[in-house]
């Protein structure tokens, strides 16, 4: 198996609302990314994006912004 980390990460101030109006959220909460090395030594980094969770859990658009601050994080991980 090819090295690879699932980093997790989380706010429970950003992340207990997004739980308390729909339980289920709780499936993609905290959020995870998964990075891994391919067998050319490319390194892929991939997670669900903000928008896809809330649409998934039918949160309003509204909690957007409780869990969008970590994509840029992310990106920048995924450069260095």
């Amino acid at each position: 198996m090819r090295p690879e980390q699932l980093l997790i990460f989380g706010n429970p101030k950003a992340g207990t609302p997004l739980m308390q109006a729909q339980p289920a959220a709780g499936l993609d909460l905290p959020l995870k990314a998964l990075i891994w090395e391919d067998a050319d030594g490319r390194v892929t980094i991939a997670y669900n994006e903000p928008q896809y969770v809330l649409q998934r859990h039918g949160l309003p658009a509204s909690f957007s912004a409780n869990i969008s601050g970590v994509i840029p994080l992310l990106q920048r991980a995924a450069q260095e």
